[in-house]
């Protein structure tokens, strides 16, 4: 539940920071009459990443065991392929993305109403598709309970909630703490959902050393115990895992924290930065 409402959290306050900084500057360069195709875009890619959800889960339940098994795992990896993407991109580019979304909504402006739809729809598209994979993955691996869909949809209403406030200017929230600690945190979650596609493949003969375990650890730590669960639900921890799993887990996760705790280089004096607390406009 922990990991799912963590990605929520995230990815819905990313979108929401999105559609604060359009409808903000559209707003503040007297152009509210043109918010409806604004709207309108990020309906449709909300509309979009529910459909891809539903898709991946129709098509994964009409497969035999083997074809579910190989197509989860394939899913995990892009989704960790993507998310992995998003963290470091996020991480380079949050500086300069109000002035590069402004920029494409100038553009936009003389460019009519299918032009504003576009840039809506793209820019909270890529965030929504995003999160619709990876959730769907990370739901994938704890199995049947609702927690990781609670977890999720709580992440996402606090999410909204929060990027109105700041809209509003009723709360501040020092953004690059914030994408920092979370982008860490989905790092250690995206290093748990490679190892559980990793054991999919292993289980759909596409992958070999299904039965090569690292260690088992099932008698001291139950997977249907509170901890097991807390661990299973937070790390994606399996107390049985084998050793391709373990090689998968640390490869990813050691150099990706490194690189993602590299220091930054200083910004030019004219870089654009995302405002770390009371408004988006």
């Amino acid at each position: 539940m922990f990991s799912n409402f963590l990605i929520g959290l995230r990815e819905g306050l990313e979108a929401s920071l999105v559609v604060g900084i359009l409808v903000a500057y559209l707003v503040r360069t007297g152009n509210r009459k043109r918010l409806a195709p604004v709207w309108l875009g990020v309906a449709v890619a909300v509309g979009v990443s529910l459909a891809v959800g539903a898709g991946l889960t129709f098509t994964s339940r009409s497969l035999s065991f083997k074809a579910q098994e190989a197509f989860g795992g394939t899913m995990s990896i892009i989704a960790v392929i993507f998310v992995t993407g998003m963290v470091f991109w996020m991480r380079s580019q949050s500086r300069a993305l109000k002035h590069e979304l402004q920029g494409k909504l100038d553009a936009a402006l003389t460019g009519g109403t299918l032009a504003l739809f576009l840039v809506a729809l793209l820019a909270v598209g890529r965030e929504g598709l995003e999160t619709a994979l990876f959730l769907w993955t990370s739901v994938q691996a704890a199995g049947s309970s609702t927690n990781p869909v609670l977890g999720a949809t709580i992440g996402l209403v606090l999410a909204v909630v929060i990027g109105w406030l700041i809209y509003r200017q009723s709360v501040r929230l020092n953004l690059a703490t914030f994408f920092k600690l979370t982008g860490a945190g989905l790092v250690v979650v995206a290093a748990g959902v490679l190892a559980y596609g990793v054991h999919d493949l292993q289980e759909a003969s596409i992958l070999p050393g299904l039965n090569s375990l690292a260690f088992d650890v099932s008698r001291t730590i139950p997977p249907s115990s509170w901890y097991g669960t807390l661990l299973k639900g937070i790390f994606n921890f399996s107390p049985n895992s084998t050793w391709l799993q373990v090689v998968a887990y640390l490869g990813y996760l050691v150099p990706v924290m490194l690189l993602f705790f590299r220091p930054m280089p200083a910004p030019s004096a004219d870089a654009r930065t995302i405002p770390t607390g009371a408004s988006v406009s």
